[in-house]
């Protein structure tokens, strides 16, 4: 492999934050595997980047399914011989629920998307960097502002990111033998079609509706990119980027 070739994986890489990165990650000169469920919005995202004069591999699958997670990264080893980023973005959002009123097969959803996708993707990313020459690489979490205080009727939404947290934490301890660096952006109220919501009103902690401030997905694109251009010898562990005027601190 010429060792200025840089690979990356972006999960979630068809729509929202996961696009943006993707593209941002191919003008900054990586190769990227855009991984998702649904092949059209994936090619969507390729041809953005291949307008740019970028390259990229569309590898469909499910991160919550194991066995699809498997193929998909067996792919990206075939394809690109190493991975150097691993952008696990993918993520899904759960709406407002009262505790009373959450049915088990919500949970279950949710939890196998936004935890257990994150697991599977980390632990196949890892593998293929631990095995690699040379060895090591960087997998970066897309938390959430709700990895630390959670919005009303989330319990769901919380729960998985505040458990992303701990999959960074023991990823980072458990990949230091191994050169690989783990980190995790608490992303904030991007303007994405997720947040369009923000802009009518949402609800606050003392119950009441609200619009709230968003920023533009790209400066979100840039900071992911800033952060898998580090030399591995460094990293940032966790990373907090957030419309300023948004209610985080503070929060209820």
């Amino acid at each position: 492999m010429p060792a200025s070739k840089k690979y990356a994986a972006v999960t979630g890489a068809g729509s929202g934050i996961g696009q943006a990165a993707a593209v941002a990650l191919a003008k900054a000169g990586f190769t990227v595997a855009l991984i998702g469920r649904r092949a059209e919005p994936l090619l969507e995202t390729k041809e953005t980047i291949g307008r740019a004069d970028g390259e990229a591999l569309v590898v469909q699958a499910d991160v919550a399914n194991a066995a699809s997670v498997e193929q998909a990264f067996a792919k990206i080893a075939d394809a690109f011989g190493r991975l150097d980023v691993l952008f696990n973005n993918a993520g899904r959002n759960a709406g407002a629920v009262p505790l009373e009123d959450y049915e088990v097969d919500f949970w279950n959803d949710v939890v196998a998307t936004n935890l257990t996708g994150v697991f599977l993707c980390a632990r196949s990313a890892y593998r293929l960097m631990k095995a690699q020459t040379p060895q090591g690489g960087r997998i970066i979490n897309n938390g959430s502002i709700s990895a630390h205080s959670p919005r009303p009727h989330t319990i769901a939404y919380s729960a998985t990111k505040h458990a992303v947290t701990g999959i960074t934490r023991s990823i980072a301890l458990d990949g230091r033998a191994f050169n690989i660096a783990c980190s995790q952006i608490d992303i904030g109220n991007a303007a994405t079609s997720l947040t369009e919501r923000m802009n009518r009103g949402v609800m606050q902690a003392d119950g009441s509706m609200a619009p709230e401030a968003r920023m533009d997905v790209t400066h979100v694109a840039n900071a992911v990119v800033h952060m898998a251009d580090l030399p591995l010898e460094a990293n940032i562990l966790n990373m907090t980027i957030m419309a300023t005027a948004m209610p985080f601190v503070g929060r209820g």
